[in-house]
């Protein structure tokens, strides 16, 4: 009975041994795994970095992110099944799937399932948090561990936010004064306390135990662009430059949806004018900069609290933003300006230099599961480790696609871009390789027909691979 007891003992405690051992190779193999910040904008477009753009604009922190990391100079949202184009970045982004696939993903059923990004984290061992903007149609706060501070779409307008300024007129609008609400409701301005929130939870020791996984999605530097005195004082009219693009209206506005009837082209009069435009940018960029000092503060908690170098750090944007360029001040179009965004990568090993593969901003979850120990065949986009390891040259998401509802479609490939408007019966081309700003349409030069008819056969192509609804041969009959 003894030497029972004591084999049965014995048994016992190899088997507490065992699993004492697993659960100290699975912390450790936690413990090894990389945290990810994942820094988030909105409306920011790709030359809204100073050492990236040509904007003069201050971003110190985005500019030493950007010197010591990897840039990405041609990141792309797909484009938007809605007026609210963060919504579809933000459902692809968090659902891992094509823009008109992600129209269709059951977002509740997904996030019961475990499928959306954070939860897939969580499941690798993450520890998620999340704060800021959201914008998905599922309660954040069944997707993460904890969050803070959630936010809609955008801080509450104002309507003496719109149609302004007025040419001879006084402006009703101050981007500073806290009496117009938007950024400054409940007291003190959005990005700050988004900041506050990530730097707290820093401070509170997120990532000690597990590896970490924070979301952190700032509203701005969406409309109504507002933020403290000091920062609009950094931007006077006589700094402001005018877009080269400008033009007081883009000629096909109404029929590709982005005429009066859009709220964010309502922000400034038509036909636009120098004034209108540079006043909207002046604010825009003053919203930029304040919101890189938000940044700046992240980033200080972060070495602070001693897990930088075990830290991967992504900045992007859901999309960018025209502000004048090409007469046109919203994002709801297929404009380099308002497709692409800036996309910054630090991380443990990654040395600074720039990649010019396109790829789409939502790569950006791909590449995070991957750091986390793999991504799920369904997640549609790429990772981006073989490109920012120097592994593959190759671009992952060429050529680009992007969509705005029914009214627009465009292809970017091999330096060319070809943009189709259905409504207006129009196409127009650009050598976007030589031509940056899109200032001159080639569509017409005998010289490009065969171009044209490539490129329309290859932008077909791809919207049969992402289940696009909208026929366009039944438009242009003749390609």
């Amino acid at each position: 009975m003894t030497s029972f007891c004591v084999r049965l003992t014995f048994l016992m405690i190899k088997k507490l041994l065992f699993s004492c051992a697993v659960l100290i190779s699975a912390f450790a193999t936690a413990a090894e795994k990389p945290n990810v910040l994942f820094l988030f904008a909105d409306d920011f477009t790709y030359d809204a970095v100073q050492s990236l753009g040509t904007l003069d604009i201050e971003t110190p922190n985005l500019d030493r992110l950007a010197q010591s990391g990897k840039v990405f100079t041609h990141a792309y949202n797909m484009g938007s099944w809605s007026g609210a184009v963060c919504v579809a970045s933000r459902t692809m982004l968090n659902a891992g799937k094509y823009v008109w696939r992600a129209k269709n993903v059951d977002l509740p059923k997904a996030q019961k399932e475990g499928k959306l990004w954070s939860q897939l984290m969580a499941e690798r061992g993450y520890e998620t948090r999340m704060m800021g903007k959201w914008h998905v149609a599922v309660d954040a706060a069944k997707c993460f561990d904890k969050t803070a501070n959630v936010r809609g779409g955008m801080p509450k307008d104002n309507p003496l936010g719109y149609n302004r300024p007025l040419t001879g007129q006084p402006d009703p609008w101050s981007p500073s004064d806290p009496k117009f609400g938007g950024y400054w409701q409940g007291g003190k301005h959005w990005s700050e306390i988004t900041a506050d929130d990530a730097v707290g939870f820093l401070q509170e020791g997120l990532g000690k135990t597990k590896p970490f996984f924070m979301y952190v999605a700032f509203n701005a530097p969406h409309d109504p662009r507002q933020s403290p005195a000091e920062f609009v004082a950094k931007y006077p009219l006589d700094r402001i430059k005018m877009p080269t693009s400008f033009q007081p209206e883009y000629p096909y506005k109404d029929q590709i949806g982005c005429g009066p009837g859009l709220r964010d082209e309502k922000l400034a009069p038509f036909p636009r004018t120098e004034l209108a435009i540079k006043t909207h940018r002046a604010e825009y960029y003053a919203l930029v900069t304040h919101l890189d000092v938000q940044i700046g503060r992240v980033l200080a908690a972060l070495d602070a609290s001693g897990q930088a170098d075990n830290t991967w750090i992504f900045f992007t944007a859901d999309h960018g933003i025209a502000i004048g360029d090409h007469g046109l001040l919203g994002k709801q179009n297929m404009y380099e300006h308002s497709l692409r965004v800036p996309f910054i990568v630090n991380g443990p090993g990654v040395k600074h230099g720039k990649i010019d593969a396109s790829i789409y901003l939502q790569d950006v979850m791909a590449t995070s599961l991957e750091l986390a120990g793999g991504k799920p065949e369904e997640v549609e986009f790429h990772s981006l480790l073989p490109l920012i390891k120097g592994e593959s040259t190759q671009p992952t998401a060429a050529p680009v696609y992007g969509a705005y509802l029914n009214f627009q479609r465009a292809i970017l490939a091999d330096g060319w871009k070809l943009i189709a408007y259905p409504e207006a019966k129009k196409l127009r081309l650009y050598h976007v390789a030589e031509d940056a700003d899109e200032l001159h349409d080639l569509v017409d030069e005998p010289a490009q027909q065969e171009r044209v008819k490539a490129l329309f056969a290859q932008l077909k192509a791809l919207q049969a691979k992402m289940d696009d609804p909208l026929d366009l041969s039944a438009v242009f009959t003749t390609l």
